[in-house]
């Protein structure tokens, strides 16, 4: 890394500047690196994904809650199985363990045919209704009466995602400022020029062509630093903290797929996850937090909010089997009781910034989406016209 930080010293000149090593992050500095063109990314940490990205239940999501036409909808089927390629061939560890969907009564069973239906209009058919006694077959510990089946979700391992996106993206010469921040942005001629502050605070300036702003958590006040009007634009992030419960390791047997309730308005509810492991957590809660602040505990209070939610659709938990595990952050859009906003992905050349791309509220299913993510921004630098 010393190479890389006294590169970024020497105010370096490229093509492109991406703001943020999450997953999604390196997925577009791979993708344009692999077109070919020379790729800084900065990240404000000393490693990759240490906010959003590493802290998430690391499901694959087949595509079947969203909106159909949105951008979750579309980028969620396509990059399953994208990603999916992407393990098989990159040697980063995955399960396709399926997932089941439970009701528990009359009026659940009405959404499970709702999400069924939505399911098909974004194409995906593998999903499937079940009967309670086919779910207790797969589930012997269920308590339902009828589910939904999805043989395509899965788990991966995102910190090995992460590291095969980072060393495809250096293999084609991209390279990564680590514990570099951007403070300030500024269109200049056919680019931009930014001010980075590494860790030790001395400031310095990179210029570049396009910038691609994957800030995660910070995106909104990212997208400010050029001049955008964040609020204006509808970019105000809200911080919305998912707590996890770790079974322990007598309670493994209960469950082999990933079990989900019927989704709640903020959310999934609090599901059933496995890890590749083996082992089994509960998670995640949705909290909106009253400051922009990352605090990652885990208050023990909760664990019986947890053992009740998780209990009334699988039998065998007692709340001594539950013990904190991590939290995480998601920077969502919408507010609490809002609707449920869409990803922002936006060349800003109608606000007078081309070659800007600002990526906001990338939250679930981002971790799937990541590759197809990727592509859809170097066609956007690139002049496409994609809508996805």
């Amino acid at each position: 890394m010393e190479q890389v930080d006294h590169v970024v010293a020497q105010s370096f000149s490229c093509d492109v500047i991406v703001v943020g090593a999450g997953v999604v992050g390196l997925a577009c500095a791979r993708s344009l690196a692999t077109r070919g063109y020379q790729v800084i990314v900065l990240e404000r940490h000393e490693r990759f994904g240490v906010e959003t990205s590493s802290r998430n239940s690391e499901v694959v999501h087949a595509g079947i809650y969203y909106t159909p036409g949105s951008l979750k909808a579309m980028l969620c089927a396509r990059g399953n199985r994208s990603l999916y390629a992407w393990c098989e061939s990159h040697g980063v560890g995955h399960r396709r363990t399926g997932k089941l969907i439970v009701a528990t009564s009359a009026e659940e069973e009405a959404k499970l045919a709702d999400i069924l239906t939505r399911a098909r209009a974004n194409g995906i058919d593998s999903l499937v209704a079940i009967s309670a006694q086919r779910a207790l077959e797969m589930e012997p510990h269920l308590r339902c009466t009828a589910a939904l089946w999805s043989p395509d979700t899965g788990i991966v391992d995102s910190h090995a995602l992460m590291a095969s996106l980072l060393a495809d993206c250096e293999s084609h010469g991209g390279v990564v400022a680590w514990r570099h921040a951007l403070s300030a942005a500024e269109r200049r001629g056919n680019g931009y020029e930014l001010a980075v502050r590494e860790e030790r605070g001395e400031q310095t300036r990179l210029t570049s062509r396009w910038v691609v702003n994957s800030a995660g958590l910070e995106a909104d006040h990212i997208a400010a630093l050029p001049g955008l009007d964040a609020a204006a634009c509808g970019y105000r992030l809200h911080y919305a903290r998912g707590h996890y419960f770790r079974v322990h390791a007598r309670k493994c047997h209960l469950a082999s797929h990933l079990i989900y309730p019927v989704p709640v308005q903020a959310g999934l509810g609090i599901h059933v996850t496995l890890d590749l492991a083996g082992g089994l957590r509960l998670g995640p809660n949705v909290e909106y937090l009253p400051v922009r602040e990352q605090d990652y505990r885990v208050p023990e209070e909760l664990r019986d909010e947890f053992h009740a939610a998780v209990s009334r659709y699988l039998d065998g938990l007692e709340p001594e089997d539950l013990a904190p595990d991590q939290s995480g952050i998601r920077p969502k859009l919408q507010g609490p009781g809002e609707p449920v906003r869409d990803f922002v992905i936006a060349e800003e050349s109608s606000r007078g910034l081309p070659g800007w791309v600002n990526l906001v509220g990338i939250e679930s299913p981002g971790l799937t989406c990541a590759l197809e993510i990727g592509e859809l921004v170097a066609r956007k630098l690139e002049g496409g016209n994609d809508a996805a």
